[in-house]
């Protein structure tokens, strides 16, 4: 049987989500093909989770002790969202290792989960547009150079969830967001506003190279919340549309996008594209991409393979089969 190592936890405010995406994930493994190890990395510790003990992780070689025998893993199942899963960092250690996992790689990975860099490189393919923004190293002392209308968003360069991301609406809001950003990341993305229809698409490809391009999925706000924030994403102020009710021109193109960006951007893996479509002026913008999405039992991802006719365990499946061969 082979040893599948679901890595979970990390050092983000996306913690808590991500344990939930990887005991989603534990329950849904075939536990007679494979013995799965729930592996929590956190910045204190990184242990295997066995029946309510803690039992340490050898970070050398990345091996647990069961029962007096070392356990060498043949694939790591990532369910990090954030640091250190989504970022490269883990990535580049179990390059290092030998060690086979289910996302992308090391550089796509790095490039993606940061906004300020990924989106110029997106930008470059001239394949959907991108919003104007400016990136922040550090805090500025006023904001009177920005050449950005309002409103605005400003969010952490890199991270994800919505984690201390706030909609801008008047210039004295604008500092105090920015502060607050920074208290998630080392960089800010302050990026103008596109009113529109958020969209998400999922991509996949399989072991044998087939491309499977997801239904496309409407996120509608609800509750008096303006965008997709935290507590919409996680604690129901949202309608989660799949397949979204729109034009099947604008859908067949978000996919088209979907697919070509997963190709032009090196992903591996599961991943999932975010973008608002401008109805007035029929423009599609890019948002972010996800190289970990959401895997609990209403994400988005799960959600579109379902209705697709595959049910999360052939997914997750499939994503391990896919992670062996490469």
């Amino acid at each position: 049987m082979k040893n599948i190592a679901l890595v979970m936890g990390g050092y983000s405010g996306e913690h808590d989500i991500s344990i939930a995406s990887g005991n989603q994930v534990y329950s849904q493994l075939d536990h007679t093909k494979y013995n799965v190890y729930k592996i929590v990395v956190e910045r204190d510790s990184w242990y295997w989770e066995r029946d309510g003990e803690h039992l340490p992780v050898d970070r050398n070689d990345f091996t647990v002790m069961d029962k007096g025998q070392k356990v060498h893993f043949d694939l790591a199942f990532i369910i990090i969202h954030g640091n250190p899963g989504e970022n490269g960092v883990l990535q580049g250690y179990f390059d290092m290792l030998g060690v086979k996992y289910t996302t992308c790689g090391f550089y796509t990975s790095s490039l993606t989960f940061h906004k300020g860099f990924c989106n110029p490189v997106v930008k470059s393919f001239g394949l959907v547009k991108v919003a104007n923004s400016i990136l922040l190293n550090e805090e500025p002392k006023d904001t009177t150079f920005f050449n950005l209308t309002l409103p605005v968003f400003v969010k952490p360069a890199a991270g994800g969830s919505s984690v201390a991301t706030t909609k801008v609406k008047s210039p004295e809001q604008l500092m105090p967001a920015i502060r607050e950003a920074f208290t998630e990341d080392h960089a800010v993305l302050v990026e103008e506003c596109i009113v529109g229809r958020e969209f998400d698409c999922g991509v996949f490809r399989k072991a044998d190279g087939e491309k499977l391009v997801f239904p496309i999925t409407e996120i509608i706000p609800k509750g008096g919340h303006e965008f997709f924030d935290y507590e919409a994403k996680y604690q129901g102020f949202s309608n989660e549309v799949t397949p979204a009710e729109v034009d099947e021109r604008i859908s067949r193109h978000i996919q088209e996008v979907s697919s070509q960006l997963y190709d032009l951007l090196g992903c591996k893996g599961i991943v999932r594209f975010d973008y608002i479509h401008d109805m007035a002026a029929d423009e599609l913008y890019f948002l972010e991409v996800n190289t970990i999405p959401g895997q609990s039992a209403e994400s988005i991802v799960p959600k579109q393979a379902r209705a697709m006719g595959i049910s999360p365990a052939e997914l997750y499946e499939m994503s391990i089969q896919a992670a062996l061969a490469d």
